[in-house]
């Protein structure tokens, strides 16, 4: 069920996900999806729960690679930025549904939303206001990419290189 539910988000966006569109997805009437999930809310959970995992995952790959070769001409934090950048890029809808609105904390499995964080914390040596920092400049950039926001041509690896490097010193 999960699965079909990020296909629909993947496919179309969030606002594609309702029960009844789940269901016929699944090729089930929809009062059966209630036997799983209370509400589309409860599915929306599931999927953010994913996408974290997923970024978590992304994020934690950059930093073995990074310390695999440190020397590569980039630091650990523009590492970390390429990697959340690509991933978000790679699915945004996802993305979108787990970034835009509030985060459903309380119903969000323990310690998922911690994993994401966490190699950010070490690349910032545990500064949350810094950490904090760079993830809304990385946030806001990729939601202004995935949204279209940019102008045509915008050179947006650059701008990533900026940003990173202005937060860096």
């Amino acid at each position: 069920m999960v699965d079909a539910a990020r296909g629909l988000v993947e496919k179309s966006g969030p606002a594609a996900l309702t029960m009844r569109a789940l269901a016929d997805e699944l090729g089930i009437k929809a009062p059966s999806l209630y036997k799983h999930f209370p509400d589309k809310a409860a599915v929306e959970v599931e999927l953010i729960a994913l996408g974290l995992v997923e970024t978590a995952q992304a994020l934690e790959a950059a930093e073995e690679r990074y310390a695999r070769s440190p020397s590569g001409g980039s630091t650990l934090l523009t590492a970390l930025a390429d990697a959340y950048r690509a991933d978000a890029l790679t699915h945004p809808h996802l993305y979108c549904l787990a970034t835009e609105g509030p985060l459903p904390r309380h119903a969000l499995p323990e310690g998922v939303e911690e994993r994401a964080a966490m190699p950010l914390l070490r690349a910032c040596d545990f500064d949350m206001d810094k950490a904090r920092a760079v993830w809304a400049f990385a946030h806001g950039m990729v939601i202004l990419e995935i949204r279209g926001r940019f102008p045509e041509g915008a050179d947006l690896t650059a701008a990533w290189r900026a940003g990173i490097e202005a937060l860096e010193r």
